[in-house]
């Protein structure tokens, strides 16, 4: 009988990143791979973003709406109680071998607690990475005790992981699936994105993507006014943003962004690009600006200047290619003033990204195949200790 192995995806990044790992899974006909649904992928505020991957030709096995109208924390905690009502119902009635997931978002946390619960194994894509300025680092740990099987995008992630206890037997170095994506998919060029986005692309631009600092009491707002202000004095650059995750304070900052698009010529925003547009964005684009983990991960590929803004990704392995600088209209004045001149354009396009060599779905699958179909997982782990 062919083995089930469920696929968990909550938000448009989660399932660019998903994508090729999905794709080879359902390749092996040994595994019968199930996509299961939730969080902003089911949102309007959030585009509605589960119509990509229907159009991608991928059955959805099953949509699980959580997310709640606010973006306060008590809205998080209640969201994070009806994902664990609704997949409890749905490891009852599936019953998969195995749950794939990636990253550190609360809908993922809540999950993998009814996963847990059902005695599913978890396979954890990206454990051991550190962003202190984020309640993710604490969700992302959380998982990684969860989980029997981790797949790391670096060596020094990998270590942290055996750091926690988890056998090095158990924890792979596969590398970061967005360097995949960018070296075998067919981009778009500038005036097929142009295209695209029905918009003017014919002067420098921006791409712009800021979340809640969910670890600072005011991480909204006061954060999005001063970069507001930074982009007031750089009024010769175009800026492309993609809208906040669906974090406590998501949907204040998605606001403030609606609000300054209309006001601006030099402005436009989307719900969600997709990853065949981002990339293809980010490929042209002067600087990716804001806190976003892909001015870290994928950016660099493209020898692209990064402005990481504030503490969410702090803590995080970058490249020589990432400016970071605090959350104040001068600070990201300076941080734009040196992304844009030549002698650092220079520097950046010869950056050396640390996330990988582009093969981590291939990586992933042949785990995940010798695990499931050799029926290797045993799901009492044992504490795996280090020598101080």
């Amino acid at each position: 009988m062919k083995k089930t192995i469920s696929v968990l995806t909550a938000s448009r990044a989660e399932y660019g990143l998903l994508k090729p790992i999905i794709a080879k899974l359902r390749d092996v006909l040994d595994f019968d791979v199930r996509i299961v649904v939730t969080g902003m992928h089911l949102s309007d505020a959030y585009g509605m973003t589960f119509k990509e991957i229907e159009q991608d030709g991928y059955p959805i096995d099953m949509k699980i709406d959580i997310l709640q109208e606010a973006d306060t924390s008590a809205a998080v905690s209640i969201a994070m109680s009806k994902a664990i009502i609704g997949f409890a119902q749905y490891f009852e009635s599936r019953k998969p071998d195995l749950l794939l997931v990636l990253g550190d978002r609360y809908e993922t946390l809540a999950v993998c607690i009814a996963a847990m619960n059902a005695r599913i194994p978890i396979a954890h894509l990206y454990g051991g990475e550190t962003t202190e300025g984020a309640l993710d680092e604490a969700i992302r740990h959380a998982i990684t005790k969860m989980s029997y099987l981790h797949f790391t995008s670096t060596e020094l992630y990998r270590k942290h992981v055996i750091q926690m206890g988890e056998s090095p037997d158990r924890v792979y170095q596969v590398g970061a699936i967005g360097i995949e994506n960018i070296r075998n998919m067919k981009l778009l060029t500038r005036e097929e994105l142009s295209k695209s986005l029905g918009i003017i692309l014919d002067r420098p631009y921006a791409l712009v993507t800021f979340h809640p600092v969910t670890l600072d009491k005011d991480d909204g707002e006061a954060q999005m006014e001063e970069l507001f202000g930074a982009f007031e004095w750089q009024k010769d650059l175009f800026y492309i943003f993609t809208k906040s995750n669906a974090d406590a304070g998501g949907l204040t900052i998605n606001r403030m962004i609606d609000e300054y698009v209309m006001k601006h010529k030099n402005a436009c925003a989307f719900d969600s690009l997709g990853v065949l547009r981002y990339l293809s964005a980010m490929k042209y684009c002067e600087a990716v600006i804001g806190n976003s983990s892909s001015g870290l991960i994928e950016a660099p590929s493209f020898g692209v200047p990064t402005i990481n803004i504030g503490d969410r990704q702090k803590g995080r392995l970058q490249s020589t290619s990432v400016i970071n600088c605090n959350p104040t209209t001068e600070e990201i004045k300076k941080a734009i003033t040196l992304a844009r001149s030549g002698k650092y354009k220079e520097s950046a396009s010869r950056t050396v990204n640390p996330y990988g060599d582009g093969e981590t779905s291939n990586k992933v699958v042949e785990v995940l195949k010798e695990y499931v179909l050799g029926e290797k997982i045993q799901l009492k782990k044992k504490f795996y200790d280090i020598e101080f």
